[in-house]
């Protein structure tokens, strides 16, 4: 229950109201986070939030969308944030060897699975394919935009947005019709799924359409998290604490939850 303090090493700005932060901890050892796992960040003085963890060792993205994100956000380097973590359940990347991998991505959703694309890079050899597919509302929106075009080298990776002008050349649409032209083996492929719910389950249900089974198919999912340690219930999603049993499921477990209206 009590964080420790870390100090913002280095402050970079992704999109007008997202930035990237990496933090070094005021003293001990380095924190051994895995894919998939978050923080909950604390603001002196103003309050705590779950963060996903964006990069190792500690490295976060963050949307400034309240009073906490947006005092994360304006951490300049030297400041100190509270940490409490590791927490949560992990991207299974490292048991996933020869597989095909497909990483879908929907906005900020892209922060949470780019230590997925990560691995599959560093030990690109252990894998098939890998496709990365990434949407956002607008250009503007896209994250690490520098990296995506990186990741091409060794990557299929296919971008698109809700909306854009005339300078935009990519594609314009839903995220999940970025499967289409995507290849893979649909026997062995495992599905790495975050961004907006509607997105996840249209994109989970797209997968499942192509032939990947509902257990191969991996969401990340996000409520209203107080404690991180399954205490205060917040959230409670049907018969799950996300921070206690989540953030990440498969499809199969989490696909009857969804279909509740309002759940």
């Amino acid at each position: 229950m009590v964080p420790r303090t870390f100090v913002v090493s280095e402050r970079t700005q992704e999109t007008a109201d997202t930035w990237t932060l990496a933090l070094d901890p005021s003293s001990g050892a380095r924190p051994e986070i895995a894919p998939g796992q978050f923080v909950m960040v604390y603001v002196f003085g103003v309050g705590e939030v779950p963060i996903s963890v964006s990069a190792q060792p500690l490295v976060l993205t963050v949307r400034a969308v309240g009073a906490v994100s947006q005092g994360i956000c304006a951490s300049d380097p030297g400041a100190t944030l509270g940490i409490r973590g590791p927490i949560g359940t992990v991207w299974p990347i490292a048991a996933c060897a020869s597989a095909d991998v497909i990483v879908v991505a929907g906005g900020i959703g892209l922060a949470p699975l780019r230590p997925v694309v990560h691995h599959a890079l560093e030990h690109r050899g252990a894998y098939g394919e890998v496709a990365v597919l990434y949407g956002a509302r607008t250009p503007g929106d896209l994250l690490y935009g520098a990296e995506l075009e990186r990741w091409r080298g060794t990557a299929y990776v296919d971008t698109t947005v809700d909306a854009a002008g005339p300078e935009w050349t990519g594609k314009v649409g839903f995220v999940p019709k970025l499967l289409d032209a995507a290849r893979f083996d649909a026997d062995s492929a495992v599905a790495f799924v975050c961004g907006p719910e509607i997105m996840m389950r249209l994109s989970a249900d797209a997968l499942v359409e192509r032939g990947v089974a509902p257990e191969r198919i991996h969401i990340s999912l996000e409520r209203n998290m107080r404690c991180g340690l399954g205490h205060c219930g917040h959230c409670q999603l049907g018969p799950t604490l996300i921070c206690r049993d989540g953030p990440v499921y498969t499809y199969d477990v989490a696909k009857p939850w969804l279909e509740v209206r309002e759940l």
